[in-house]
Parts: structure tokens; sequence; C-alpha cells
């Protein structure tokens, strides 16, 4: 097992960790949070042996083999699934040897390289780079012909490739989209050996950790469980202070008045309920995070027009190449769109051409004349001014504006004192990331576009966004690989595949199984006529399925016929309170001569709302009873 003994690092003179000592044992999959700065990569350092500690000690078993994630990839012209078998140290030795053997030497090295699966060493490596996105003729590319951002998948691939004791991760999903996250967890939690993960994607940590090593304030404590369950430790922590207290209070509150007003407007069944379920995650999760830095929010847009944009029959693509074709989308104002889709299938080209980056091929499409779009994407990073501050930033966008009141501004995304009048040439990524988020919040706009929008932030900063995101009066559309913004913050899912762009009927959970059974047949189609068919996909093995669906169906079918009528009718409800609602709107009935009329309105009023919460309470119940039969039923 890894030991820690009394152990102290530091970073020149400045403590990192102080008298750590704690024990992480064989098979643990341990998440290692904490705040930027505070020590983790350094502590990864030390696991490595690129540092020693300043006290105490650090110990590990000698024979256990150490794998991580390069950070610099050689322009090779290895092609890439040479490149990710060269994780495999044995096996490549082995193939070194056997090349130049002869005789008996010659059957012991085979029967080695049996011994470790090195027949299907190249299998292997072709399934993993498969996973993390590449296509079939991707693998024979040479590494050279890779972009940074795929090469750093090619370095993953390698780390997984090595038959590891120790598998140190740090960030593994910065350069992955959403389909390759869900391919790597489910990797993950399948991996025996000891894992140390940093991440600051919370879905991510809870789907694979066993336990949370959390550094604050010089210390690392280990708590059991997944980060969910650390969270509610350290929130009762914090609870204590009177101070956390009191913002946590403030946040519980935040919280419930936006359930309410999405419980109100609640018409899409699973979608609704999903979202629901996430925010009432959220009130528990928020006083983990009392004491963070980052307390912002949107204002609302200076114009919001009835309808932002509208799409019919649009083509997008490159050159004359089309990417998407025959896109049908109308954006009004509140809609909050996430958009999923395998790698490649046109998500980035979509939010592009909303943008104004690209022209339509091919449609009719037609935006308002007071529409005004914020977008954020990672490219945008790279035009921030390297020479000027994050204050001389916000002021080229505000000339007139008090400097305090821009300085209170940034203050709210972590930006204080002297760091408002540094350049920001040598911020990190994080910060970057954090100065261009607040540049597009500060400009108002209506229609929001984020391409990826929680790259290099952490979890504090993540859910101050998500929180911030709830409150928008605009409308958003949204690629992200975080599954918990997506979950809290859109109330629909659009799939781009195949060309096309269609409602996603489902939440994440359905889509991950949707990414499963996509990357099962692409994999049995890859092993050709040859392979034989499994019995689930035989002739009889189909036909037993759909009995055994029709029969699920039947069974479940009084249950969503509830649920269904339910949500008609919380419909028809809500229809008839914005009804009321206008005719209340009337001055006029305020006057001494409406008041007869305004009785019976008002009258009207209470009961409907009387009766809408109880419609809705009971359509929730049905929905939730439903869904956890089928997941009863397994389906």
């Amino acid at each position: 097992m890894l030991v820690f003994s009394d152990l102290s690092l530091r970073r020149g003179i400045r403590p990192l960790l102080e008298s750590v000592s704690l024990s992480i044992h064989p098979g643990q999959k341990v998440g290692l949070t904490g705040a930027n700065g505070v020590g983790k990569s350094s502590l990864f350092a030390l696991i490595r042996g690129e540092l020693s500690p300043d006290q105490g000690s650090f110990s590990r078993p000698p024979g256990w083999v150490l794998a991580h994630v390069q950070q610099e990839t050689p322009a090779s012209e290895q092609t890439a699934l040479e490149y990710a078998l060269l994780g495999d140290e044995e096996y490549i030795r082995l193939q070194a040897q056997i090349a130049g053997a002869e005789g008996a030497r010659l059957g012991e090295l085979h029967a080695r390289l049996d011994a470790i699966d090195g027949y299907t060493a190249e299998s292997r490596a072709a399934t993993l780079l498969h996973g993390l996105g590449f296509r079939s003729e991707a693998i024979s590319r040479p590494v050279s012909s890779f972009s940074g951002g795929w090469r750093m998948r090619l370095n993953l691939a390698q780390a997984l490739m090595c038959r590891s004791d120790l598998l140190l991760l740090d960030e593994p999903t910065n350069h992955l989209d959403l389909d390759a996250v869900i391919w790597l967890q489910d990797w993950l939690r399948g991996y025996r050996g000891t894992l140390i993960l940093i991440s600051h994607d919370r879905e991510f940590l809870d789907a694979i950790c066993t336990h949370v090593a959390h550094i604050e304030q010089g210390h690392l404590t280990l708590y059991s469980g997944n980060y969910s369950a650390f969270e509610r430790v350290r929130a009762e922590k914090l609870a204590q202070q009177q101070s956390a207290y009191e913002k946590q209070k403030r946040e519980r509150e935040h919280m419930q008045q936006y359930i309410d007003r999405f419980r109100a407007q609640a018409t899409k069944a699973r979608q609704a309920q999903s979202r629901l379920k996430a925010l009432e995650r959220m009130e528990l999760i928020a006083p983990a995070h009392v004491d963070s830095p980052f307390s912002f929010r949107f204002y609302d847009p200076e114009k919001l027009p009835e309808r932002l944009l509208n799409m019919s029959a649009v083509s997008v693509g490159y050159g004359e190449r089309a990417i998407i074709a025959g896109v049908r989308l109308q954006i009004l104002p509140g809609e909050r769109i996430g958009l999923i889709g395998p790698n490649g299938a046109g998500k980035s080209t979509l939010i592009k051409f909303l943008a104004g980056q690209l022209p339509a091929q091919a449609g009719e499409y037609w935006q308002a004349q007071d529409l005004k779009t914020g977008y954020f994407a990672q490219h945008q990073l790279e035009q921030l001014n390297p020479e000027h501050t994050p204050l001389q930033h916000l002021r080229a966008l505000d000339k007139p504006a008090r400097e305090q009141d821009l300085r209170n501004f940034l203050g709210g995304f972590a930006f204080h004192g002297e760091r408002v009048d540094e350049a920001v040439a040598p911020f990190s990524g994080g910060e970057k990331a954090r100065l261009a988020l607040a540049l597009l919040i500060y400009q108002r706009p209506n229609l929001l576009l984020l391409d990826e929008p929680t790259n290099h932030l952490d979890l504090d900063m993540r859910l101050a966004l998500s929180m911030a995101l709830q409150t928008f009066s605009g409308a958003m559309v949204i690629v992200s690989h975080d599954r918990h913004l997506l979950k809290t913050v859109t109330d629909q899912l659009l799939l781009v595949d195949a060309g096309r762009v269609q409602p996603f009927d489902g939440d994440l959970e359905d889509y991950a199984l949707w990414l499963q059974n996509r990357f099962r047949r692409e994999a049995e189609a890859g092993k050709g006529e040859s392979a034989a068919p499994t019995p689930e996909h035989s002739a009889a093995g189909r036909r037993d399925q759909r009995r055994e669906a029709a029969e699920k169906r039947r069974q479940l079918q009084p249950l969503k016929q509830k649920a269904d009528r339910l949500e008609r009718d919380l419909e028809h409800l809500n229809r008839r309170r914005e009804q009321l609602e206008q005719q209340l709107a009337d001055p006029a009935l305020y006057a001494e001569a409406g008041k007869d009329r305004l009785r019976p309105l008002l009258r009207d009023k209470s009961r409907l709302d009387t009766q809408l919460e109880q419609v809705e309470t009971d359509w929730l119940e049905a929905l939730d009873a439903y869904e956890s039969a089928q997941q009863r039923e397994g389906g």
C-alpha cells in the first residue's frame, strides 16, 4: 500500500502539506481534491519519485508498476496504435527479444508473451483508442499528424495500456468530449489496480471513487465514500460556523426559489424530472462550498425579444462539405438546450453557426433584430490581450464605468488586489477561462452559446457558474462534457448525429446507454462477417427480446398512462393560470368600478393555484413511480 508518515512538503518557503499520515490500500480508487495551488500536482510528483519530502517519509511497494499520463508527446512517425502499445513495456520488450531469438529461448519468450496476454495487445490498444474517440482509420495515422488535444488522448491511451498496479491521472477529462468521458468512466470502474485521480468533474468522481483525499490548509484528509459523500461530511463541519450557516441559508433559499419557478413551468416529463432531481441535489452540495471565492450572477439582458432566432432546413459545414443538414430549430427566451452527440458530429459547428462564425450553406435563417449573443469557446482564451490586465479588458467594454464597480465585478471571479492589475500573459488556463467568462457575462447577452465552458475550471467555479446560469433569463445552448452542469442548467437535449439535429427523448443516463449500445454495435461491426452472432442478436434472440419488451410495456402501461394524464392536466392548468393572470393584469379591475369582477377572479386564481400544486405533486410522484418500475424491470 501507499504510506505517508508524518510527511511535510514545501514549494520554496511555502508549506503545501504538513504532518500528513495516512495509508491508501491496494484497489482503492481515490479522488484527490482541493483548491488550485494547494499541492495536488506536487503530491503526484512525490508519488512518482520526482520530489522528496521535506519531512517524514512516503513509501510504495517496490514491485508496483506505476502509470501516469505524459505531458509531452513527441512528433513521432509511429502510428497511433504503435504509440499506444508502448504503454505495455513488457510486451514491447518481449517483441524485441523474440525478433532475435532462436530455439528453446524463442519458445520461452512466446510462452511469456502468452502469459501476459500479449497476443491480444493490438486488439486491446485499438479498443482503447476507439473508446477515446479515434476512428478506425485514424489509428494507423502517424502521431505527428494529430493536434495537441488528440496527442493528449494518445498519452492517456498509452497510460491505460500499461498493466499497472498504480495509476495516477491528473484531469484526464480535460481534452475529452462527453462520449469519451463516459467511456473512460466505465473503464476506470473496472480497473483492478490502485487509482489516484485529480478531477474537477463531480459526476466522474462520484461514479469512480471509493475514497476522497482532500487537501485544505496544509492537511491531507482521507474520507470514505465518493465525492458526494465527502461534500456532505464537509458541509456538516462548515455548517457549524455561523458565517457558513448564513451563506448556506441564502444558497438554499436561492435554490428553492428556482425549483419553485421551474416546477410551475415544467412541461417535459423525463427531462423535467431529471432536472428537478439535480437541482434538489444542489441544495445538499452547496453548503460544502460556502468558502468559495466566486460569487457572481448574470444580469438581465437589456432587451429580450419574444423570439430570438429560427432555422428552417439549414445546412452548415466547411467549404462545400455539409456537416449537419436539414436543421429546424427555434430558440425562445428561457430555453436551455444541451447539445449531445458523438465526437465530430457537428455540435461545435452548430454553435459556431449560431455565433455568426459560419454561414448557412442552405435553408432559411432568421434572427431577431435585438439578438445579442455571448459566445464562449476555448480559442477565445487565446484572444485575450496578453499584455493587458483584467481591469483593462473590462474597461474596454465600458469606458464610463466607475473603476471600483469594475473591480467589484472582477472580485466575484476571484480577481482581487494586485491580480486585477497584472498582465494576463502568465495567468493559468483556469484564470484565463474565468476572465473570458467575466467579460462575456458583463456584456449582458440574451443568447448564451457555451462550448466546453468548464475546461480548466475547478469545482468551486463550476458550481458558481451552474448556479449563475440557473437564474439567466435569456436562452442558452451548451456543449459540455461536465454532466453535472448539463443536468442542472439544461431543460432539453438535442442529439447531433449522422448529419442531423433532433430532440433526444431521455436524459443523460439514457444517453449513456445509447452510447454503450452504439459502441457495442461498432465493435461488432469491426469483427467482420466471420464473427458468430451472439444469442441476443440471433433471430430467436430478437424474438425473445421483443416478447420480453412487450410484456414489460404491458406491465408498465398503467403507470405511464397515469403520468401522461397528469402531465396533460398540468399543461391545461398552466394555460388556464396564464389566462387568469392576463385578466388580472387589467388595471381597470383595481378601480372602484371593477371590484365586483376582481373578487371572483382572485377566488378562481387561489383555487387554481391550490389545484395546480396538487396536480404537480401527483404528477411528479407518478413519474417517479413509473421510472422506478422501469429500473426494476431493467429498462
